[in-house]
């Protein structure tokens, strides 16, 4: 069942308060190849060091372009893991194959939920099995988008615009999609410095599943038709510092989100 736009994510116990949106440059056609490596050998290894792999995805808009999102317990945690993880035998067996795939993996946002709740409850999801062959695998994306759009913000207005965005979406009452998450920028000092993030701004980040890129069509449609959405927009761009970034995405059969 479609859970509406106008409720928000529920607490769950599995929602972490640190999380990071990773957005990768590759090399032309290694996407895949970087999919296969990263589902088929990273995961349970970064899981074994205190992560959440939350999602990963193919942008559906930039082919050489993945992206994905991690979380940790804390900025503490989030040390301890990348460093347990990043020295250990997992990365080295594969980081020379993974990261001949790509260009760059520096453009890294580092969030925390917008209000409570508002991270990402993953209480019952489940990975399918890779197989007992122990061999990476072409994953096939899941049905259905996830939708990422980034509002870049004036500084020290995240608070106010996640709190305006909370209550005017509770006007909405239309069922193309499933607010997934939300949140704002994470200023803490980075805990782990060998791991570049942006440190350029305040964003406010949603995250939207959507069954089809058509539903994500016509519930752009409604938004544009309803006064009270556009009532809200009309007030919140004015304290933008850029044009929102829209991210669609297609989520590999790996991903928690977007199953």
């Amino acid at each position: 069942m479609n859970m509406p736009l106008n409720a928000p994510p529920k607490p769950a116990v599995s929602a972490s308060p640190v999380v990071e949106l990773r957005q990768y440059t590759l090399k032309p056609g290694r996407r895949d190849t970087l999919i296969d490596i990263f589902d088929g050998r990273l995961i349970e290894g970064q899981e074994d060091a205190g992560m959440t792999i939350i999602g990963q995805f193919r942008d559906l808009d930039r082919p050489d372009m993945f992206v994905w999102m991690r979380g940790f317990d804390g900025m503490v945690a989030r040390k301890n893991a990348l460093a347990d993880f990043y020295g250990g035998p997992v990365w080295a067996a594969h980081s020379h194959a993974a990261n001949a795939t790509m260009i760059d993996s520096d453009d890294v946002l580092p969030l925390k939920p917008a209000w409570p709740g508002a991270g990402f409850d993953l209480a019952g999801a489940q990975r399918p099995s890779l197989g007992t062959d122990e061999k990476p695998i072409r994953n096939k994306p899941l049905p259905g988008i996830v939708v990422i759009e980034i509002h870049h913000l004036q500084p020290g207005t995240e608070v106010d615009f996640a709190n305006r965005f909370e209550a005017e979406t509770a006007c909405l009452t239309t069922a193309d999609a499933r607010l997934l998450a939300a949140f704002v920028t994470e200023h803490a000092e980075n805990s782990f410095p060998r791991l570049p993030v942006r440190a350029d701004g305040n964003v406010f980040l949603s995250v939207t599943g959507f069954d089809s890129a058509e539903a994500h069509a016509h519930h752009q449609a409604a938004l544009a038709a309803s006064p009270v959405w556009q009532a809200f927009w009309q007030a919140a761009r004015l304290g933008l510092t850029k044009p929102t970034e829209t991210l669609r995405l297609s989520p590999t059969s790996q991903s928690l989100v977007g199953r």
